[in-house]
């Protein structure tokens, strides 16, 4: 995938490392959690590779098991590791017990266990989608055992 405009925003600042930034009392309307739930780009090339994306936790294991075909696109890993975290973080959300979606100061998502523990599922979903380790599923496993 090549947009010019990002390309030229990217040589200025970087990679994409994170999702919008929101202020104040966002993380306490009900729509967060459907806008960070969204993950379109992953759920395509889920939809792709024949695998269905329900929220589950079996489901992360078949993203585990998609064929990395986006590893030699750099603008493509990114977005693609921002919506694997985001899923995996929606996972937790909708699963664990307690689990909910948190914001840091400057607006990066993360997941708050109901012992106070944060999860940065986002950077889970860079690792994830760079070389494929950790396994979402190792790490839903291990946030879901507390």
């Amino acid at each position: 995938m090549n947009i010019s405009f990002l390309g030229n925003w990217r040589k200025k600042r970087g990679p994409a490392l994170g999702v919008a930034v929101f202020s104040g009392r966002a993380a306490e309307h009900a729509g967060l959690a459907d806008l960070l739930a969204e993950c379109e780009l992953l759920r395509a090339q889920a939809n792709r590779a024949g695998v269905e994306l329900d929220d589950s936790a079996a489901s992360l294991e078949a993203v585990d098991q998609l064929v990395p075909r986006w590893r030699d696109d750099e603008e493509l890993l990114s977005w693609l590791g921002n919506d694997a975290g985001l899923y995996l973080g929606t996972v937790v959300v909708r699963t664990v017990p307690g689990a909910g979606w948190a914001l840091r100061s400057g607006g990066q998502p993360v997941v708050r266990l109901a012992s106070g523990r944060e999860i940065d599922v986002v950077a889970a979903g860079h690792e994830w989608a760079v070389s494929g380790v950790p396994e979402l599923s190792w790490v839903y496993a291990e946030v879901a055992e507390g």
